[in-house]
């Protein structure tokens, strides 16, 4: 009798080596990385960590100056169109037309892609994240929060396998940021994987099923929110246990670091 073998699952993201450098600065050190199928994993590092310039090369829009970055499989520099058609990438900053209403804007995406039926699919992405009645509005009129899942929502048409989400929630209220948090929670139960890079850590233990922390050119951690916090001593018991926080175990291995 035969037993068949599993076939190993391909990450959706794998970095090996991965260098870059802009003149004498070394921005990227090394870095290696692999992202599973369908996982939400944030990326921490400070700023000038090199957080940026990763998701850059990742989505082709910047090549390494050395070591091997693959999407699904694909080779980001011989395969950069294949790897742009499986992802979707959202930067710092809201990419939006304020003078289009938000279904004129999805339309607009969608026209883009050449995909059939682009008034159809606009009322279902609206209606997937919640913006129905907004939909007809400007978008100059929404606050910070709708822009910014309406940009999310623009990125996935097409249904991209891969995400990156270049810390999406900057310079959001705290209302904001509860909502576009909702949209990534949403958009990773349709099974596609996210790459979140973000500053505040509270975003990442709330949204990230791993964490990578990025400090000085290189991962220095990558694991589970419980990982990391093995990572630190036992929590003192006095009269109730105080389990660390993602920022204290972030303080402490990027200091360690240092030391």
């Amino acid at each position: 009798m035969t037993t068949a073998t599993a076939r190993p699952v391909t990450p959706a993201i794998s970095v090996a080596g991965l260098r870059k450098s802009y003149g004498d600065v070394d921005v990227l050190k090394g870095v290696d990385l692999d992202i599973a199928q369908g996982s939400i994993v944030a990326l921490l590092g400070s700023n000038g960590a090199g957080k940026t310039t990763l998701v850059r090369i990742l989505s082709t829009l910047l090549t390494a100056d050395t070591g091997d970055a693959r999407v699904q499989g694909l080779d980001v520099v011989t395969d950069g169109a294949a790897v742009r058609a499986a992802i979707s990438l959202t930067g710092q900053f809201a990419a939006v037309d304020e003078v289009l209403t938000g279904r004129e804007n999805l339309i607009m995406i969608a026209q883009l892609r050449h995909l059939d039926g682009p008034a159809q699919i606009a009322d279902d992405v609206l209606a997937r994240f919640s913006l129905t009645d907004a939909g007809g509005r400007r978008v100059g009129t929404y606050s910070g929060g709708m822009r910014r899942r309406l940009d999310i929502a623009m990125s996935l048409i097409g249904n991209p396998s891969v995400i990156f989400l270049d810390e999406p929630t900057t310079g959001l209220d705290p209302e904001g940021r509860l909502e576009v948090w909702e949209t990534i929670k949403q958009v990773a139960s349709q099974g596609a994987t996210v790459l979140l890079t973000t500053q505040y850590l509270d975003e990442a233990e709330h949204l990230a099923d791993r964490i990578a922390i990025l400090h000085e050119g290189r991962i220095i951690v990558d694991g589970t929110l419980a990982e990391l916090k093995a990572l630190l001593p036992p929590a003192e018991v006095e009269y109730v246990e105080k389990q660390p926080s993602l920022e204290e175990v972030f303080l402490a291995v990027v200091g360690a670091k240092k030391n």
